[in-house]
């Protein structure tokens, strides 16, 4: 019975989530004026800190960027944040689960 389940039902939800793991990488290199490309950024590089080299001032700038961009209400005060931005993947995760845009 589970031979029924259609093959594209789970590849069109990760090729959405790459497509936005892609855009998002933009957006941050843009808005933040690093002097990196967005493909330089791995999905699974760390954002915060040892990865990115992002601050907390960086990840209120791409709060905002998101939020304006995708509708996504993210929060300073939030417990999820060390989640969300844990990498652009989770990021874009999060983002594509909530966005209203």
């Amino acid at each position: 019975m589970s031979d029924n389940v259609s093959p594209l039902r789970q590849p069109a939800d990760s090729a959405g989530v790459v497509a936005l793991t892609r855009e998002l990488a933009g957006l941050i290199v843009a808005a933040l004026n690093l002097e990196v490309t967005p493909g330089d950024i791995g999905p699974d590089q760390p954002l915060y800190g040892e990865g990115l080299g992002l601050d907390s001032i960086d990840i209120l700038e791409i709060a905002l960027v998101v939020s304006k961009q995708y509708g996504v209400q993210l929060r300073a005060d939030s417990e999820e944040n060390t989640r969300i931005f844990a990498s652009l993947r989770q990021l874009a995760e999060y983002v594509n689960a909530h966005r209203t845009k």
